[in-house]
């Protein structure tokens, strides 16, 4: 009875786990279509940053705001469920993106009633349709880069994760989760880039290793802040589960 008990637990806290993960990796891909400045949001000045020959600020797109919050979940799954329950829900979530870029898509193609086309007027929009549009309608090679980068940078997060963890054991999670972070980001930070906008936009490789760089930095800085919110989510999960804590 107490062993049913506690698989039906482990079952209840992959469902949530993995349905907070997907709604994550699913917004992110679609708010990301905005590129906002940090320095601006936070009400400083510009960091101007000298970096492989340019000058750059802090300009992101949206989508990072919820990506740490993907690697969290990365990392609390992998810790209960190895790297196969990482792995599935990397590839649940890569069909479902595919699922929702295809019915944005079709959302796009249908024509607008006419009463609705104008109604955002008043807030300056002259045609919903073509608002409606230019935020919804990323490039094929961004969504490709996207996938592409998303299904990777899990792969190896998940690889470096399980390879660390037989090595620290039960301690030491932190060790494990900013290592796996380390490595998986790096890689995630450029494949879209490159493939979004140096092989299909046909940008200046330059400019996408800066922004890429840049992105990495800030995403490597969260993951490293968030580290305490990890260790308190792990401890209410372990405590949950029934199970004795040995972190450190």
């Amino acid at each position: 009875m107490l062993e049913q008990t506690s698989q039906r637990k482990k079952e209840h806290l992959f469902l949530v786990l993995g349905m907070i993960f997907l709604t994550n990796a699913i917004v992110a891909e679609f708010i990301g279509a905005k590129i906002f400045s940090l320095e601006k949001t936070l009400g400083i000045g510009p960091s101007n940053i000298h970096l492989l020959g340019g000058t750059f600020n802090f300009d992101m797109t949206a989508g990072v705001i919820l990506w740490p919050i993907v690697f969290i979940l990365t990392d609390l799954i992998n810790e209960y469920y190895g790297k196969k329950g990482v792995q599935k829900l990397s590839w649940i979530a890569a069909g479902l993106l595919v699922y929702a870029f295809v019915a944005v898509r079709f959302a796009m193609w249908l024509q607008g009633a006419d009463f609705w086309l104008g109604s955002g007027q008043n807030q300056g929009l002259n045609n919903m349709s073509d608002a409606f549009n230019a935020v919804f309608g990323q490039g094929l090679m961004i969504i490709l880069g996207s996938l592409v980068a998303f299904l990777v940078g899990q792969i190896v997060d998940a690889a470096i994760f399980t390879k660390l963890k037989e090595k620290t054991g039960d301690r030491f999670i932190w060790i494990r989760a900013t290592g796996s972070t380390l490595v998986s980001q790096f890689i995630d930070s450029y494949i879209v880039l490159v493939i979004a906008f140096y092989l299909g936009g046909k940008y200046d490789l330059v400019w996408v290793l800066q922004v890429g760089t840049i992105n990495y930095v800030y995403k490597l800085g969260m993951a490293i802040c968030l580290l305490p919110l990890l260790y308190g989510v792990h401890r209410l999960i372990d405590r949950y589960l029934g199970i004795k804590q040995k972190l450190a």
